[in-house]
């Protein structure tokens, strides 16, 4: 039985990664697949899937308009589904991979943030969480060893930003992944971030 499957964590958890991995092992057994990731996120170029490591891989964009449906996705070879960025989908667009994941009955595995740099859920990781029928956290560390599950966004001089869009595309420079006990250390307005411990 095929399954909607949501993979997340807070940045720099090796998503992209481990997507890339997925691609290349239904690749290397004869398996088509199709790769897609967010139109407006441009970190590695338009219409590409990059990784911390260096791997870069093409992919399809999605925007709102997208819609994920058996019949957009072409023939019957079709193996795989993945979705890099996934908190970008909407609500809808889950909805739709998770009705082609058994109803057209082609897995789909969707990779994500859960959370903003406030700590609110993403609408498309939140309908994820709802309707995936396979959840699993990826794990990565904090700068003080915890596990790190939040993230947090930091201006040019290393200091907390709490305000803001809640989509604002940036890597290692503008993001920190954080455990929630450092996530909450600054409530005291913004203080900026001890030297060396994120960067």
């Amino acid at each position: 039985m095929s399954k909607l499957y949501f993979r997340y964590a807070a940045m720099n958890a090796g998503k992209s990664t481990a997507l890339l991995q997925v691609a290349y092992n239904y690749e290397e057994r004869g398996m088509r697949v199709r790769l897609f990731t967010a139109a407006h996120d441009d970190r590695h170029g338009r219409g590409a899937i990059g990784s911390r490591l260096g791997l870069t891989r093409e992919a399809e964009t999605f925007a709102p308009s997208t819609v994920f449906d058996r019949a957009g996705l072409g023939d019957d070879t079709l193996a795989c589904v993945l979705v890099d960025e996934a908190q970008f989908l909407t609500p809808e667009q889950v909805r739709q991979l998770h009705r082609l994941a058994h109803a057209g009955h082609l897995p789909v595995i969707c990779y994500g943030l859960r959370s903003d740099f406030r700590g609110d859920a993403f609408p498309g990781s939140a309908m994820l969480l709802t309707l995936a029928d396979d959840v699993e956290e990826m794990k990565t560390i904090c700068a003080c060893a915890r596990k790190a599950t939040m993230n947090i966004r930091i201006d040019a001089q290393g200091r907390r930003v709490k305000d803001g869009d809640q989509v604002e595309i940036g890597g290692n420079d503008r993001y920190r992944a954080v455990c929630p006990s450092c996530f909450y250390a600054d409530d005291d307005g913004g203080a900026v971030l001890a030297p060396g411990l994120f960067g």
